[in-house]
């Protein structure tokens, strides 16, 4: 003990603790303050005061945390509970609101069409892998009176028709495909018609075309096409999509127009199977 007090070690300590004791001291009296014993005391102090005061606050946090720990597991259970129930509710609002919504469309489309049939909504359960021209599943069929060869639509408009029914699952070919077929014409004007048929470039786009147009047409960007019922496939008057423009076709006997569905194919969640329309064919006809 006597080497350490001897020691460099010490006196540097000593110097140290020396030096900020006059710093202490000057820092008080200049600013005016009397240099009692007890303030004195109080200004050497306060540095350790402070780290003790943050020391205990500390540990009297986690001592409270392990006297109380089942209180707070409990408490913490019962937030858990009921922020469930609130999702629950949550997921139910979303679900009554989703199925609100599809009501009011149904009856949106049955008063423009009152002597059509239509099914309840139908679910998308998802798109066909592999195919560029958006067929895709839904979750109704023969059970809900889904046959092949009923027009599939949403409230916009006509999106295609079904193809392959099961008991409780139909696939519906989309008017973007070439293979489905559907007669149409202007919504202005009757003489302009043509045929609706997708291809596989117009398809990647999200659009379609109306080929086999006359020359002589009187159609621009924006006029509404429309089925023409000529097949009875298909209702008539039906939305189809808006022209975007026209063109000469490659043959140069007739005209071509670059068709916007009024659906988008790519981004549909639920559709209505028309079931049954005044006027329609005997199921398996062509177009």
């Amino acid at each position: 003990m006597r080497d350490f007090v001897k020691s460099t070690k010490f006196k540097v300590l000593l110097g140290f603790l020396a030096f900020l004791i006059g710093i202490m001291v000057y820092s008080v009296t200049k600013g005016g303050y009397s240099l009692s014993g007890v303030s004195l005391f109080n200004t050497v102090s306060k540095p350790f005061r402070t780290v003790s005061n943050s020391i205990s606050r500390n540990m009297e946090g986690t001592l409270d945390r392990l006297a109380h720990s089942d209180e707070y597991y409990e408490e913490n259970q019962r937030l858990k509970e009921e922020i469930g129930e609130l999702n629950r509710r949550l997921t139910e609002y979303e679900a009554l609101k989703t199925e609100v919504e599809e009501l009011r469309e149904l009856v949106s489309i049955k008063q423009e069409h009152e002597d059509f049939e239509y099914t309840q909504a139908c679910a998308v359960i998802g798109y066909v892998t592999n195919d560029p021209f958006m067929a895709f599943t839904i979750d109704k069929g023969k059970e809900e009176g889904i046959t092949p060869n009923c027009p599939v639509v949403t409230a916009e408009g006509l999106v295609g028709i079904t193809v392959d029914v099961s008991d409780h699952m139909t696939t519906v070919r989309t008017i973007l495909s070439p293979d489905l077929s559907v007669a149409a014409v202007s919504s202005k004007n009757n003489k302009d018609m043509g045929i609706v048929e997708g291809d596989i470039l117009s398809a990647e786009k999200g659009i379609t075309r109306l080929i086999h147009i006359d020359k002589n047409n009187k159609l621009k960007a924006g006029d509404l096409i429309v089925t023409s019922g000529t097949s009875g496939l298909f209702p008539k008057d039906y939305s189809i999509g808006k022209v975007k423009s026209v063109s000469r076709d490659s043959n140069g006997l007739s005209d071509c127009a670059v068709i916007e569905p009024c659906s988008d194919i790519s981004r549909l969640s639920s559709v209505y199977v028309i079931t049954d329309f005044t006027g329609k064919r005997e199921e398996g006809n062509e177009n």
